[in-house]
């Protein structure tokens, strides 16, 4: 027998996922992660997610439960989870910029927020993260309105522009903008050797490296899928970074328990190259050439918190995205950031405090879109019938 649990699947920026009503699933969380489990069909060892919902991408096996606010500051209360492939982990530690504009929508539709039009704000208290978000979503009819001349790259066709405001981003999972305290740091990879990165901590923990510190060009994409030597000296960098702010005891154990976070990414100076879609990213129209990793695979776009954590470096001394940009490319706005699907525009407001930084603000824009609306079946088994 199988369980009908409610659920709308949605599209969120270049991320899609099923979206739960939190009191829609067990309130016990081994039981409600065994759920989201059989759902997504995981873990799977063929990395297919053949039995599930799951799209067989880290893009595509994201999940976000939504509540009601507590609070008067909130209007709803969203917890984020990146569901394993081929594990069963549900990871709550980071959040995704993407789906937050699904859950804006998904606010909007399932009538959890006041709805006004044109455009109704819906704020947003991060579980992950206890961080603040603001979505600014259009509406009409009382729904949103997912009918706009709005694109993003990565996404085909335009749609209504959602705009996604986190307040005081830095530390959202460590509790610094920096975790280890510096702006740069050593680590030591077998075959390597030493590569300087920045670790720094805005919506999701990052690891910023430059391109050439790996012997890249900064504008790979087939490359870095179809090289396993590339892949494994960068789950190198991240798997010691983890190490280094706690996240794990040794790398071996950082790449079996967290995949999703940190997360790392290799930039270099604007570069002009052709993109998945075809279309040429020309250097003058983007300030840094990105790409990034999405539990050990390379994302085909860009997540949304990279942009925030890049911009946000980028104001900063010393760090390698600063040190990359070279005297005056910094503290741009917006700031354009180029990667596999296009380009990513967004702006962050850093202050300066002595010697200490904060972000203020990180803003950008994306779309998003219900798929499917009805119930998902999951195995009693589950939920340990």
């Amino acid at each position: 027998m199988q369980t009908r649990i409610p659920a709308v699947y949605m599209r969120g920026g270049t991320s899609k996922g099923v979206i739960f009503h939190e009191n829609h699933l067990p309130g016990d969380p081994e039981i409600r992660d065994r759920v989201i489990l059989a759902a997504y069909g995981s873990p799977d060892p063929n990395r297919r997610q053949i039995d599930g919902v799951g799209g067989a991408t880290s893009v595509t096996s994201k999940v976000a439960i939504v509540g009601p606010a507590t609070d008067s500051d909130y209007d709803i209360v969203y917890n984020f989870g990146q569901v394993s492939i081929d594990r069963p982990v549900v990871d709550y530690k980071g959040s995704c910029g993407n789906i937050a504009a699904a859950v804006g929508a998904f606010a909007v539709d399932e009538a959890l927020v006041r709805v006004e039009e044109p455009v109704t704000r819906v704020r947003i208290y991060l579980k992950n993260t206890g961080k603040k978000i603001i979505t600014e979503v259009p509406v009409k009819h009382g729904m949103y309105d997912e009918q706009g001349d709005y694109s993003i790259d990565g996404v085909p066709g335009t749609g209504g522009k959602i705009t996604i405001r986190y307040l005081y981003p830095g530390g959202s999972v460590t509790g610094k903008l920096f975790p280890t305290g510096h702006a740069t740091d050593l680590v030591d990879v077998p075959g390597m050797g030493e590569v300087s990165i920045t670790i720094i901590d805005v919506g999701n923990p990052w690891v910023l490296v430059r391109a050439k510190d790996l012997g890249l060009k900064g504008t790979e994409i087939e490359e870095v899928e179809n090289d396993d030597r590339i892949r494994s000296f960068l789950e190198a960098v991240r798997s010691r970074a983890a190490v280094m702010i706690g996240f794990a005891k040794t790398p071996q154990e950082a790449s079996q328990k967290s995949q999703a976070v940190p997360k790392i990414g290799f930039f270099s100076e604007p570069q002009t190259y052709q993109a998945l879609s075809s279309a040429v990213v020309y250097a003058k129209d983007i300030d840094l050439v990105g790409r990034v990793m999405s539990m050990g695979m390379l994302h085909k776009s860009m997540a949304v918190s990279c942009p925030m954590a890049v911009a946000a470096a980028a104001a900063i001394e010393g760090t390698t995205i600063y040190n990359i940009l070279g005297s005056g490319g910094q503290r741009k706005a917006p700031f354009k950031l180029g990667h596999p699907g296009g380009i990513f525009d967004v702006q962050a407001t850093v202050e300066q405090k002595g010697d200490q930084f904060e972000l203020k603000e990180a803003a950008y824009g994306r779309t998003a879109r219900r798929l499917m609306e009805g119930y998902v079946l999951v195995p009693e088994r589950a939920l340990g019938a």
